[in-house]
């Protein structure tokens, strides 16, 4: 294995086929020690090339104990990276003065370490372009060593709405790189998303700098144990206009259901076939802003930490996203003098003094990836609204939780190759007879959050109403039922349950069939709404009261089955019960209430698989 430190850029913005290299730095040495620092058996000690000086400014923590060992090596090969000249403003982080003052500045000092990529340069204004990623992760794949065990390959996820290639890294020590042989490998797939969020630059820029270490570096040895699949940038459009949302105005990271940009049906995708069991989101929140407004006080968090939390996920799902994955990662950063708190957010009504956690709809990444039987991490540090500003210590915070998560799946391996089928049992089991619920809400309650004082930079508690997502309250559950029937004209909703990762079976033969009917009672037009207020590119929404009454309808050959029992089968009842702002009959994915019916017995109906 050959260890690469952290890529420096040379003049890259003023050459136009400027080169870096990958070498070695004091600062690398650093880097053992925090990559180390989340693994149970302790690295080597490092020893330098001949010429290297030792570090000169230490971690400020020891490293807890580590989960595997890493063989000393020869001497790297150094590779050259052609790198194309950055498109004025694209991604645009550019240096300014921070939002507040020195005394708020001082309480986040730079990290012991300085990380490298195209966008951290010092002398950047703008972060690592669309072609950077796309050249590094290329870079990446083709400069692993000859002999290696390990495969980094890019994988084409698609196009974004202007063109540009999604692309991602997979990294493995399987035979080769489709899904059925990565599958067959037996090692839990972990899949790592950046940048869902154009204006959210640290996760990517992490990214970037994990598929380094993990195709040749310090965390390669983790691949004997996992897969990796690293999507720097899932938002490229966004990116390069420094926005939240897509090119045609959605936010992304609420389309994991309905799935009408090509981003997240990309991402639905690779997800469908890859089936990771850990999902790590790398997001940052806003600092400034409306909280100065409603509290008066500044964001103190390096992190907000939540893993899934939305109705009907499996029992043991929670258990094992809070002791086998946030639980570490609260203790790496803890080594790291890095702070840490559940994820919250507030609305952008200035009137309204809530606080809330990330929300329990079923429609962000976090959430889907959860009712895909995955744990399922959202990361957030505090970069929104505060350009460049402690970049590196965002970019530290990324790094240091993400590879915890890394150690922590490949230490797990085992109880996760368990853990997915007794999840998919527990499921399947409940089909027809068991109780689901259709819509939560948060409970209110109220909470102590630490904050800052924007004028001493002083710790300042502010007590707030809380809408704690920990501890669902159910506003409207129903018998679930064995399937859900749905009409010949539903193509568009067939096609994004099968992206999904749903089994939808076509029924051969005309029939009759017992079902119960959705009875419309009242209706209301309404937006899409979450946690932060009305939803970017939401539009309006159908909002439809219903009850159920039992009745025989005549199915025809070419209309649809969609079985409950199946592995992802909470995704079906998050889809299809039509009385809820994200289902497909509110969002206009089915356009009549008529266009599907719950199925209460198992069918004997012929049916085919829909391809």
């Amino acid at each position: 294995m050959n260890h690469h430190t952290f890529a420096q850029p040379h003049n890259a913005e003023n050459a136009p086929q400027a080169t870096w290299r990958l070498h070695r730095t004091a600062a690398a040495l650093a880097v053992v020690a925090l990559l180390a620092a989340c693994a149970s058996k302790p690295l080597p000690e490092w020893k330098p090339y001949p010429g290297t000086a030792a570090p000169t400014t230490a971690p400020r923590s020891t490293p807890a104990p580590a989960s595997v060992s890493v063989a000393p090596t020869a001497a790297p090969v150094e590779t050259a990276v052609s790198v194309p000249v950055p498109t004025p403003g694209q991604g645009d982080g550019a240096a300014a003065a921070p939002p507040y003052n020195a005394a708020v500045a001082a309480r986040f000092p730079a990290p012991p370490l300085a990380y490298a990529t195209p966008g951290l340069a010092a002398d950047r204004s703008s972060f690592t372009t669309n072609a950077e990623v796309s050249t590094w992760l290329h870079q990446l794949s083709a400069s692993v060593p000859a002999g290696s065990t390990t495969k980094a390959v890019v994988l084409p996820l698609g196009t974004s709405q202007a063109g540009v290639l999604l692309e991602g890294l997979l990294l493995t020590r399987g035979a080769g790189s489709d899904p059925a042989t990565v599958l067959a490998t037996q090692r839990p797939t972990v899949l790592l998303i950046g940048q869902q969020h154009g204006n959210e630059p640290a996760g990517s820029e992490a990214l970037l700098v994990l598929a380094r270490e993990l195709s040749q570096g310090l965390l390669e040895p983790l691949l004997d144990r996992i897969n990796v699949i690293v999507v720097p940038r899932a938002n490229p459009d966004g990116a390069a206009a420094n926005v939240r949302v897509t090119a045609n105005g959605v936010d992304l990271n609420r389309d994991h259901l309905l799935l009408t940009t090509p981003e997240a049906r990309a991402l639905a995708k690779l997800s469908r076939d890859y089936q990771p069991i850990v999902v790590v989101d790398a997001h940052e929140y806003t600092v400034v802003g409306r909280f100065v407004e409603k509290f008066g006080a500044i964001q103190k968090y390096d992190a907000l930490l939540q893993y899934a939390m939305t109705p009907n996920l499996p029992e043991f799902l929670p258990r094992a996203s809070e002791e086998w994955f946030r639980r570490p990662v609260l203790t790496a950063l803890q080594n790291q003098n890095l702070t840490q708190e559940w994820y919250y957010t507030t609305s952008t009504d200035l009137a309204d003094k809530r606080v809330s956690m990330g929300g329990s709809q079923p429609d962000t990444g976090r959430n889907v990836n959860g009712l895909k039987n995955a744990v399922s991490l959202l990361i957030e540090t505090r970069g929104v609204g505060i350009g460049r500003t402690h970049i590196q210590r965002r970019v530290h915070t990324q790094v240091t939780a993400i590879t915890s998560v890394l150690q922590s799946a490949a230490a797990r391996a085992d109880e996760l190759n368990k853990l997915r089928p007794y999840m998919e049992r527990e499921i399947s089991s409940k089909a027809c007879n068991a109780p689901v619920i259709v819509e939560a809400a948060p409970t209110s309650t109220t909470y102590n959050l630490t904050m800052l004082d924007p004028e001493t930079g002083a710790d300042k508690v502010v007590n707030v109403a809380w809408n704690s997502s920990q501890n669902l309250r159910t506003v409207k559950s129903r018998v679930r039922p064995c399937g859900y029937w749905l009409s010949p004209s539903s193509t568009t909703a067939v096609e994004r349950l099968r992206l999904l990762g749903l089994e939808v079976q076509r029924i051969t033969e005309s029939s009759s069939l017992l079902v119960d009917n959705y009875q419309e009672q009242s209706r209301t037009q309404a937006v899409r709404e979450d946690v932060r207020g009305s939803v970017a590119g939401g539009g309006d929404v159908t909002r439809v009261e219903v009850s159920l009454g039992s009745g025989l309808i005549d199915v025809p050959a070419g209309s649809y089955y969609v079985p409950v029992n199946q592995a992802w089968g909470n995704l079906a009842v998050a889809a299809l019960e039509p009385d809820t702002q994200n289902s497909y009959f509110a969002n206009h994915v089915l356009d009549v209430l008529s266009s599907a019916a719950r199925v209460m017995t198992v069918p004997t109906l012929k049916l085919e698989p829909v391809p």
